[in-house]
């Protein structure tokens, strides 16, 4: 943001001074709200529906299915504590070769995915999918503790060893 003294309108909702400075405490784009204020709108965060992109990570994995905490929805963080549970069954895993897929050589406990709500599951859970290639494990961790990256869709190299683990990796934003 801009200094205070560039500002000519008193802040709103959201946003603060520092040292003469604007600094926001919201996520989202200023505008001048009536009555002459300058605000930042603050997004109401709701549960997953149908559609909804979520981010989340592995808490369980089985050999038919992979637990996830849902902390994100349509890119509003949820609360501290108001999670959701969703399950990424393995038949939502890929869209091709669903019948060759392990869930272990696809998510490991601790990765961080992104996934499409289909369905609201039963009682306790969302089924969410990674059948897309903007869909899959955004950030995960090696076996020794190093911080991964992508080199193809079903791979992950480890930054602290150079050992590679398979992964059902999401296509990175803007490739």
């Amino acid at each position: 943001m801009s200094s205070e003294s560039d500002c000519l309108l008193p802040l709103g909702t959201g946003l603060y001074t520092i040292n003469g400075e604007i600094r926001a405490s919201l996520l989202g784009t200023p505008y001048n709200k009536a009555p002459f204020t300058l605000s930042i709108p603050q997004l109401k965060p709701h549960p997953p529906a149908p559609n909804s992109v979520v981010l989340g990570s592995i808490t369980r994995l089985s050999p038919q299915q992979a637990v996830v905490s849902i902390t994100v929805v349509d890119g509003v963080p949820l609360p501290l504590g108001e999670d959701f549970t969703g399950v990424i069954r393995v038949q939502d895993i890929r869209a091709t070769e669903k019948d060759k897929i392990k869930v272990g050589d696809c998510f490991r406990g601790g990765d961080v995915i992104k996934g499409l709500v289909i369905s609201l599951g039963d009682a306790r859970s969302y089924y969410i999918t990674t059948a897309r290639n903007d869909l899959g494990v955004i950030f995960a961790t090696s076996e020794a503790g190093g911080t991964m990256e992508p080199v193809s869709w079903q791979e992950m190299r480890c930054r602290k060893t150079g050992k590679v683990e398979k992964r059902k990796c999401a296509k990175p934003e803007g490739l």
